[in-house]
């Protein structure tokens, strides 16, 4: 059965953990100047120079990779009953990297008195995880429509 509206789901679940690329999760404004967390790294504001001072390799290719999966989940649509399994289980990879997230912005903030301003990629994991479970919910209502439809033949 072609996929409808899961399909849809899943590409703005992707689009969410891809657009943790554009927007910093927190905003840091001290009396040494203003610095950038983002999933790429830290940024500070030094002789008016966005610098990125500190790089987060591996939590930029687990970005990568985590917002690749749903991509790759739209093509499992012949097998409706692993693609929500994969589905479910993509929504605990995005609860541990979202973990994974918080305890790298923690390390990298530091702990002097800063001003703090949470920023749109904060939010996006858990948008993300919306998007799944909704596309969840789908795949299993297609495939309770299929078995109810084969029930009649």
């Amino acid at each position: 059965m072609i996929q409808r509206i899961q399909t849809i789901y899943l590409f703005l679940a992707s689009l969410a953990i891809y657009a943790l690329f554009l927007f910093p999760v927190v905003n840091i404004f001290s009396a040494f100047g203003a610095k950038k967390i983002m999933v790429s790294g830290v940024y500070e504001l030094i002789n008016n120079q966005l610098v990125q001072t500190e790089s987060f390799t591996l939590l930029t290719i687990a970005t990568a990779i985590l917002g690749a999966i749903p991509i790759v989940l739209i093509f499992l649509f012949k097998n409706r009953k692993r693609q929500a399994t994969l589905v479910y289980l993509n929504v605990f990879l995005v609860i541990g990297f979202s973990f994974w997230l918080a305890q790298t912005i923690k390390g990298a903030a530091g702990k002097t008195l800063e001003i703090s301003d949470y920023s749109i990629g904060a939010g996006l994991t858990s948008v993300a995880i919306l998007f799944l479970v909704l596309a969840g919910k789908g795949i299993l209502r297609d495939d309770k429509l299929v078995k109810s439809a084969d029930r009649l033949r």
